[in-house]
């Protein structure tokens, strides 16, 4: 056990949730470098100026065609399909190199798994792209599973990921907590009835998280409930 790890499980009483649901991007992990990357160069290939890169990490969490609507402003369905279809060939080379864990993370999560606790990712990202980061990083025991794009019917933050998740673990909505960094995470959470933990590690501000119901706001992941 490393000593963050062990800082983690000191002198902490197990919380009231059975389930830890959490974002993905800029909750769990810094994707700014991978998905920053890729804009830039499909724009390039397009003979487009290059976004702001934090233009581009505003969009972080959203469903891909309404980021690239937002950078490319524009909402014509067609020129959105074909900068996504550009942008995967990158995506598959670049963007798990550039997504990388918080310091905080596998501390927490191993700290909740050591307490028994159910783990499940739900993201507007796909979930292959999720796993292959887990598997990269040798931690994809951590997770019980993972809900993506793909997954759903309709993305965050309509609640369907959260409840599904539910669902397969066979537990109620009082039973667990979703953690996030984003408006959209924090309505999802509110759609679907769960408790609320939102993390600053992105780039929605403590107030504006603080607006929708919730248990804490944080800066750091091992600020948790129940850590």
């Amino acid at each position: 056990m490393t000593a963050a790890e062990k800082g983690l499980a000191r002198g902490k009483e197990p919380f009231m949730y059975e389930c830890y649901l959490f974002d993905f991007d800029y909750t769990l992990v810094d994707s700014g470098e991978g998905i920053v990357g890729c804009f830039q160069r499909v724009l390039r290939d397009l003979g487009r100026p290059a976004a702001k890169p934090d233009d581009v990490r505003r969009t972080i969490g959203l469903p891909m065609p309404v980021a690239v609507g937002r950078i490319l402003e524009t909402e014509d369905e067609a020129v959105i399909a074909d900068f996504i279809r550009r942008y995967q060939p990158y995506a598959d080379q670049f963007m798990t190199a550039g997504t990388h864990f918080y310091p905080e993370t596998l501390p927490a999560l191993r700290a909740l798994r050591r307490q028994g606790k159910k783990i499940a990712i739900i993201s507007s990202k796909t979930s292959h792209r999720i796993r292959e980061k887990l598997d990269r990083d040798n931690v994809a025991s951590l997770v019980d599973f993972v809900i993506g794009c793909r997954e759903v019917a309709a993305l965050k933050p309509d609640p369907e990921g959260i409840r599904q998740a539910l669902s397969r673990l066979g537990l109620s909505s009082n039973s667990a907590i979703y953690v996030g960094d984003s408006e959209v995470d924090a309505a999802a959470a509110e759609n679907a009835a769960v408790a609320f933990a939102g993390v600053t590690t992105g780039t929605t501000p403590a107030e504006v998280l603080a607006r929708y119901p919730h248990v804490r706001i944080m800066s750091r992941l091992d600020e948790l409930p129940g850590l």
